[in-house]
């Protein structure tokens, strides 16, 4: 895995290298090339100002050459005859051109500057490896400082790294030192603008988690507290068998004991709906899903129990209302209001499923002529295992948790309101479906 601070000091340290490179090399060649413009210059100088001086005798020009002076100064007068002369060089020309020239003596290139004056010539020469030995021991002076600083820079930019990076460290550190119980969030304050929102996202996270967690933890406990009930009557109603007097008995008992086993199986089938209908459970793939074909299998499942309480089953749903999500989700949900609607309704009730589409949402309408819930207590019949005085006992109080987290996975809202019939509506609306591009 690479370290976000090893790369972005790798790229830091590689660009300021090259950055020093380009600029030690442009200083270093502006500086020979106006060191070589400034011996040009003292050339020119040089020999202006020799153009004011008279003939100087033999025995003083003997006495002026010095082994020190690079430069070697020639003047002649327009005869040929030599005025001065600071040393000797006898691959001087002679004829000078005017100015500036490049000339070779001896192999070695030399630099020269000649210029005309009172019918004299003054010519001033200088090799060209000492222009060259003195340009790049200035330039060199001027690139040092650069080499000296490199290091300098590297350590500073390695060190502001290391601090600019710091809070994500710290960041990492307080994840690190959590435990798998400490969902609480994480402190934002003091953080960059970079890393705040990333934090910012994980106390989201860990806000989904805390409450996933305690719906799980309370779903438990529920849990555990529905099936004690059960599990106890199934080993009262096995004792009352094992002591059954007669034959009678034993068949009485039997028959309630499968009454017990009835319960306990729609139950647990009841539990499993819920854990699959809450977030984070088996996710099927979404798919374009006809809700009137959800609505007429979970309608025919509740035939059988429709025609045993007498109660009149309607099925409204002529068109295709198309959704998009779980099959069989939808048709659990479907279902499970049906299944509540047949079951409080009461003894030879109506009860009208409908399916239609309104604009661009899709709604499933489930209303029953029973006695209906009251308006204060509607919100309280989405809780998990609530059950209303409605002698009803075969019921789990599972229903509506389930329809509600069912709707919750699919964007949908579930409203209870006052039927037509005289008893309850149970509504689900979709999501309007966006067009299709």
């Amino acid at each position: 895995m690479t370290s976000l601070r090893t790369r972005l000091l790798a790229f830091l340290l590689m660009l300021a290298t090259a950055a020093a490179i380009v600029v030690a090399t442009i200083t270093y060649r502006t500086v020979l090339h106006e060191t070589d413009q400034l011996f040009d210059y003292q050339l020119q100088q040089m020999a202006l100002s020799l153009r004011d001086h008279g003939l100087i005798i033999d025995e003083d020009r003997v006495a002026l050459p010095d082994a020190a002076f690079d430069y070697v100064v020639q003047v002649w007068s327009g005869d040929g005859s030599v005025t001065y002369e600071s040393r000797p060089l006898p691959g001087l020309p002679r004829q000078a051109v005017l100015g500036y020239a490049d000339v070779n003596i001896d192999g070695a290139p030399w630099r020269v500057f000649s210029a005309t004056a009172r019918n004299r010539v003054i010519q001033v020469a200088q090799p060209m490896s000492v222009r060259q030995r003195l340009a790049a021991a200035a330039a060199w002076r001027s690139v040092v400082p650069l080499l000296i600083s490199a290091p300098l820079v590297a350590f500073a930019v390695g060190w502001l790294v290391r601090y600019s990076l710091s809070p994500l460290h710290h960041l990492v550190t307080a994840v690190r030192a959590r435990d798998a119980e400490s969902l609480s969030p994480l402190a934002v304050a003091g953080l960059p603008a970079e890393i705040a929102p990333l934090v910012a996202a994980l106390n989201s996270l860990l806000a989904r988690l805390a409450a996933s967690f305690d719906a799980q933890r309370a779903f438990v406990a529920d849990a555990a507290h529905e099936l004690r009930s059960p599990l106890t009557a199934l080993k009262l109603q096995l004792d009352l068998l094992r002591r059954a007097p007669d034959a009678a008995t034993r068949g009485q008992a039997i028959e309630q004991l499968g009454s017990g086993m009835e319960r306990m199986r729609h139950l647990v089938e009841q539990l499993m709906a819920l854990a699959r209908a809450e977030p984070g459970g088996a996710d099927a793939a979404f798919a374009d899903t006809d809700l009137a074909e959800c609505a007429r299998q979970a309608a025919a499942d509740a035939v059988v129990l429709a025609q045993s309480r007498a109660v009149e089953l309607e099925l409204d749903a002529p068109q295709p209302v198309t959704v998009r999500g779980d099959a069989n989700a939808l048709r659990m949900a479907a279902r499970n209001l049906i299944d509540n609607a047949v079951r409080y309704a009461g003894e030879r009730a109506q009860v009208i499923v409908r399916v239609r589409a309104d604009g661009g949402a899709a709604v499933l309408q489930v209303d029953d002529s029973g006695p209906g819930i009251p308006a204060e207590e509607r919100a309280r019949v989405f809780d998990r295992f609530y059950r209303r005085d409605s002698g009803e006992t075969t019921g789990s109080g599972l229903g509506l948790a389930i329809v509600q987290a069912i709707a919750a996975r699919h964007n949908a809202q579930v409203r209870l309101d006052d039927a037509p019939l005289g008893g309850l509506r149970a509504e689900v609306r979709f999501a309007r479906r966006e067009a299709s591009a």
